[in-house]
């Protein structure tokens, strides 16, 4: 057994059914991420990936299954509740406040904290991990470019110290270079400590960072294991690598 795999499972996905208008979007979704981890969910465009986040996150009522976060079922809780519990979502989109500063919109991702040393210090963390940010912080985040307000919605998610932190398709849109710093960061930010799950339509750069996968079609989980073996796997590298 793996060290991993002797660590308590985090976030738990049992049975996971999600429908849109008698349109059912996610079909039984099992998964499980375990402290520590860092696991991809790929698939392509409109598999479920995103729903299914949104769905552990309380954004989206559930049509069948459970979802635990730490042992807990987190029926009936919002996402503020469970921000409050560890679980942080950085949005597809981004997100940001527009019309906040940069340093503002940091602040907001502390704002179920009280200890103001504390939040001091994860700020200066933020702007180690993004010196750009901490150029910038006087900045509005609508001025910022599309790979920069990734890094602050990120960073303001960090700013909630999650235990579980989902980041939904955070190199979309973003040019080469970008994408590069952005996967750095979030290579970085495991090696901390937090665990992650991560949606990716990049499934190459996914499985090259993550210790385990998850492949997702059409509402369903069809593939799972260790990340590098799904890398190499044929039907993988056929169906989302080009080949």
């Amino acid at each position: 057994m793996s060290t991993l795999e002797a660590e308590p499972i985090l976030l738990q996905v049992k049975g996971l059914q999600v429908a849109y208008g008698g349109i059912q979007a996610v079909k039984g979704v099992d998964l499980e991420v375990r402290r520590g981890e860092l696991v991809s969910l790929i698939g392509s465009n409109g598999a479920g990936k995103s729903t299914t986040l949104n769905a552990m996150t309380g954004s989206l009522p559930l049509a069948g299954g459970q979802i635990e976060l730490r042992g807990k079922n987190t029926q009936g809780q919002g996402p503020w509740d469970l921000v409050g519990q560890g679980l942080t979502l950085v949005p597809e989109g981004r997100g940001v406040f527009a019309r906040m500063r940069i340093d503002e919109n940091l602040l907001m991702g502390a704002y179920s904290r009280r200890n103001q040393t504390e939040i001091a210090t994860d700020l200066e963390q933020v702007y180690t991990l993004f010196p750009r940010l901490k150029e910038r912080r006087k900045q509005l985040a609508g001025t910022l470019s599309g790979g920069e307000q990734q890094m602050l919605a990120m960073g303001r998610a960090l700013m909630s110290r999650p235990q579980v932190l989902l980041l939904d398709e955070p190199s979309m849109g973003l040019a080469p270079l970008m994408v590069d710093k952005i996967f750095e960061v979030v290579r970085q930010v495991s090696k901390q400590g937090v665990t992650i799950l991560l949606v990716e339509q990049n499934a190459s750069r996914a499985l090259a960072i993550a210790s385990r996968a998850y492949v997702m079609e059409s509402g369903l989980i069809t593939m799972s294991g260790d990340a590098k073996t799904l890398l190499n796997d044929p039907r993988v590298r056929a169906a989302y690598l080009g080949e």
